[in-house]
Parts: C-alpha cells; sequence; structure tokens
C-alpha cells in the first residue's frame, strides 16, 4: 500500500508533475480575527482534543448558543426544507483530506466516473457482514469498460509533454500489480485486506492522471482579482512544531518521543486558488516561522507575530458541482450546498474570517480544524461549514494535532513541493 507521505505527493501533483449564519459550533466560528471560544487547556472534557479545554467564557457561550439552537430549530423545524443535509443522516461528503483533495481535481469526465466506481468499491468494504462482492465485482468491470473504450478521449486531455507518462500510468491502471485486473483477483479471492491495499493503489494511480489532465486552473479567475498572489494547482508545506514546555510528541504507531513533530498539508488551489496562492507566499516570506500557536474547541490557530502581513483576500468557496470558486458569498448548507473543499474533515485547513468582515479572510490568521462529529449536526456537517475558505487538509501527522497545546511553536514553515505553480504579481516577489 502506498505510504501516506506517497499518497499526498501524488495529491499534491508532485508525482505526475517533472444570523444571516447557520448555528455556530464551538470554536469553529473565527471573530476579531479569532476563533470564538479561545480555550486555556483546563475545562473542556467533550471534544476529540484533550489537550485545549475551553474557558469559562467559551464554554457559558457554547451553552448558551445550544439552547438557542433547540429553540431556533423547534421554531423553524416545519419549514425547514425535508432533505436539508445538515440534519440529514444520510449526508454524503468526503471524511477524509485525501477523498476530499481527490475528488477537487478538475479532469476528464471519464476518469471522474471511474473514479466514483472504485470510490463506491471503498464504502461497500466497510460493511461489516458478508462483502458484496457481485457489485463490486460490477464496479471494477464498469471502471474497465470505460477505460478501455475511452482510451483516446482520456489521453488527449493530457498536455503532450506529459502524455509518455499518461501511457504509462493508463497502462498501470489496467493491467500492471495494483490495477483493475488485480481488483478482479482479489475480489474473486473473497480477500478483503488485499482488495483494500490494491483499491488504494488504483485509486493513486487515478489521482495521478487526473493531476496530468489538470496542469492549471480550469476557470479564469475575475479581473479585480489578478492582483493577488495565486496557487494554479497544488503545493506541499511542511510544519515542524515544538513543543512550548519542553516536553515529546508521542507517535501512536510506536517508535520513540520526539521533541519536534511534522505535519504535511496539500494546499488546493484548484478549488482556492487566491487563498492557497496567498498562504504559500505567506510560508515563503517566514510569515509562520517561530510563532505560538493557540488552542480552542475543535481548532488549532496560528496567526503571524513577526509583522509580516499578507492579502486580505475575499472568502473563497467552491460550491459542489459548480466549476469556479464564489467569492465573498458564504454557503447556505441549509439549503442544499455543500462546498468541494468541506471543512467537516478532522485537519482540514481554513483561513480565519478577517477583523472587519466575514467576506474576507483575514490576510495571516489560519487555524487547523479538529472536526468532532459529536459538535455537528446529524448529517455530520459543521455548524460552519461553508463560511470559512477552506484552502487544503493535514495529510501526515494528523496524530500530532491531538497533542499540540497553546504555546507549542512552529518553528518553520516550508514550501517543499508545488513553488512552480505559484503565481505572483510584479510588486509582489517572494523572499527565497
Amino acid at each position: 500500500m502506498a505510504s501516506r507521505a506517497a499518497a499526498a505527493m501524488v495529491l499534491a501533483g508532485a508525482l505526475p508533475v517533472s444570523p444571516g449564519r447557520p448555528l455556530v459550533a464551538a470554536g469553529a466560528r473565527c471573530c476579531d480575527g479569532g476563533i470564538r471560544g479561545r480555550v486555556s487547556c483546563s475545562s473542556h472534557r467533550r471534544s476529540d482534543h484533550p489537550s485545549c479545554e475551553a474557558e469559562e467564557g467559551g464554554v457559558v457561550e457554547l451553552l448558551k448558543g445550544t439552547v438557542a439552537a433547540l429553540a431556533v430549530i423547534a421554531q423553524i423545524s416545519v419549514s425547514l426544507p425535508a432533505d436539508a443535509i445538515l440534519y440529514s443522516p444520510d449526508t454524503n461528503v468526503p471524511r477524509t483530506g485525501e477523498l476530499a483533495l481527490r475528488r477537487a481535481i478538475p479532469a476528464n469526465p471519464n476518469m471522474k466516473t471511474i473514479q466514483e466506481s472504485l470510490e463506491d468499491i471503498s464504502y461497500l468494504l466497510r460493511i461489516p457482514q458478508r462483502k458484496p462482492y457481485g457489485s463490486m465485482e460490477g464496479d471494477v468491470k464498469k471502471a474497465m469498460k470505460i477505460a478501455m473504450d475511452n482510451k483516446d478521449a482520456i489521453l488527449a486531455s493530457i498536455p503532450v509533454e506529459l502524455k509518455e507518462k499518461g501511457s504509462k500510468l493508463y497502462t498501470s491502471l489496467l493491467e500492471e500489480k495494483g490495477g483493475l485486473q488485480t481488483l478482479l483477483k482479489y475480489i474473486k479471492e473473497n480477500d478483503p485486506d488485499r482488495l483494500s491495499v490494491a483499491l488504494a493503489s488504483s485509486l493513486d494511480t487515478i489521482a495521478e492522471l487526473e493531476l496530468l489532465q489538470a496542469p492549471g486552473l480550469s476557470f479564469l479567475l475575475p479581473q479585480q482579482y489578478l492582483e493577488y498572489p495565486r496557487l494554479a494547482g497544488r503545493a506541499v508545506v511542511e510544519f515542524s512544531v515544538e513543543k512550548g514546555d519542553g516536553s515529546t510528541f508521542f507517535p501512536t504507531a510506536g517508535g520513540e518521543p520526539k521533541s519536534v513533530a511534522t505535519i504535511q498539508v496539500v494546499i488546493d488551489g484548484y478549488s482556492a486558488p487566491l487563498t492557497a496562492g496567498n498562504f504559500a507566499k505567506l510560508v515563503l516570506d517566514g510569515a509562520y516561522d517561530g510563532i505560538k500557536l493557540k488552542c480552542a474547541s475543535q481548532a488549532i490557530i496560528a496567526d503571524n507575530e513577526n509583522g509580516k502581513k499578507g492579502y486580505t483576500v475575499p472568502l473563497e468557496v467552491m460550491p459542489a458541482g459548480q466549476f469556479e470558486p464564489l467569492y465573498r458569498t458564504p454557503l447556505s448548507i441549509q439549503d442544499g450546498e455543500l462546498p468541494v473543499l468541506p471543512m467537516s474533515v478532522y485537519g482540514a485547513v481554513a483561513m480565519a474570517h478577517s477583523v472587519d468582515s466575514d467576506e474576507y479572510s483575514s490576510p495571516t490568521q489560519f487555524f487547523f480544524y479538529l472536526y468532532d462529529k459529536r459538535n455537528s449536526g446529524l448529517g455530520g456537517i459543521s455548524f460552519d461549514e461553508g463560511q470559512f475558505s477552506v484552502f487544503g487538509y493535514t495529510t501526515d501527522g494528523r496524530e500530532v494535532l491531538s497533542q499540540i497545546k497553546t504555546g507549542d511553536i512552529i518553528r518553520s514553515a516550508k514550501l517543499v513541493q508545488g513553488r512552480e505553480r505559484l503565481v505572483l504579481p510584479p510588486a509582489a516577489p517572494a523572499e527565497s
């Protein structure tokens, strides 16, 4: 099975390319440049982030908000749309950063259909009773037929200079170990463990092909936003985090405790080019080196403290099913709108709101979102979904997030992949 780091490289494109607002969950709402319900580490007990606990004011606010929420729900339940996804247990959104990033790649429709067929197998493998191998076999055969019948269309969407690599990936998907033939073999043998490993390999290959088909943005930015830095594709940022009190991080899968932990984030310019571009430039400028982290219930907040500022980028959210982002317009989850990059994923990375307006993101302050289903709607959707500019996901080091406390330090943040995809306006050269 591909390692988590390798999967992150695939999703980043490193391998293929040489109130008017919804109800608020504690810690998810940014105001005055920060996350509401900031915490000292002393009293919050329900979060999946045990090191961060709510201050008294945050707890009172949460209790008041809960009572108000129940009252509002009781009053408007009759008028809510029948399929309101916030409260529907059948809501289907990506639950991992890797899945969200793969779905966000703009690619050939045939490849997307193949991808969806294989993702259906991932769902079927989670069924605890007898596995529906017949349905899985049908999904693989459907994917194989689409791939073989549409080979020319699939490869034609790849730039000329990348066609050789695309042809090799296409052959690998159909014939080589870990490809579709291997999936059929393990399905016939009723071997769910090997099938799961091969399935992950096939999905990684599909992501590589899709990234070859999407060398840049699939839409034109509005003229007024061309003055901002922008990321035309994917990039990877690596954080080195140190405990502020001199203690150590403990690995969850064995190994020695470490004084410095690494967190890797894939940032996505396909869906949030301005937000990801501004963040990438801030990283290049060293804006987050040496800053202290702050914990809130469900969030880890980072705000540069060295005076280096970014751009006040408009709120940028790509709605599912659309081809370009909305600007300065939050989504209405109650009306069934969902973003391509959902916040309701553990380790999602988003910009806080501007101090002056929720229609703009903070120039520098971002947060890691510690999704907790217990603090969301019945559909597992955060109450603030669609209200913030999500621009990436933690793909390596997610286990570190739960160990971070207020006062821990980002020793360094580096743009380790994707520098060539960052487009800067003439007046904003990046520091080397």
